[in-house]
């Protein structure tokens, strides 16, 4: 099967998702579905399938403006994924982006970041 590009535009309760094959992976926007399990199981898949030949490097981007406590479960789900991965030798970075004054994204970030061992930055704007 060939693999494309996964690209979702952003709704009022779903992110933005661009996913390519070289390895550029973004999320933003806000994540706060009724019914998250719908929305992630499908990205959860691409990334299965992008693994199974990935490019030589993948950094995956997050800049979430609101998370709900089911989407953060399927986050760290996907962010895991990245981190097995990562164990058997595929190069990747993960970029937590959140705005300075969004203490619950950047201890949301903080978690992950504890929980992978891997590399995570933590990046900050304004």
């Amino acid at each position: 099967m060939n693999m494309k590009s996964l690209v979702i535009e952003n709704t009022n309760i779903t992110p933005k998702v661009f996913f390519n094959l070289k390895g550029e992976l973004k999320i933003e926007g806000r994540s706060i579905p009724e019914d998250p399990e719908t929305f992630y199981i499908p990205l959860m898949e691409w990334l299965n399938q992008y693994y199974q030949n990935p490019n030589k490097f993948t950094r995956l981007d997050i800049q979430l403006e609101y998370i709900n406590s089911g989407s953060s479960k399927f986050i760290l789900a996907f962010l895991k994924v990245l981190k097995d991965n990562y164990e058997k030798g595929n190069e990747c970075a993960i970029n937590w982006i959140y705005e300075e004054d969004d203490e619950n994204l950047y201890e949301l970030g903080l978690h992950y970041k504890s929980l992978l061992n891997m590399p995570f930055n933590l990046v900050e704007i304004y």
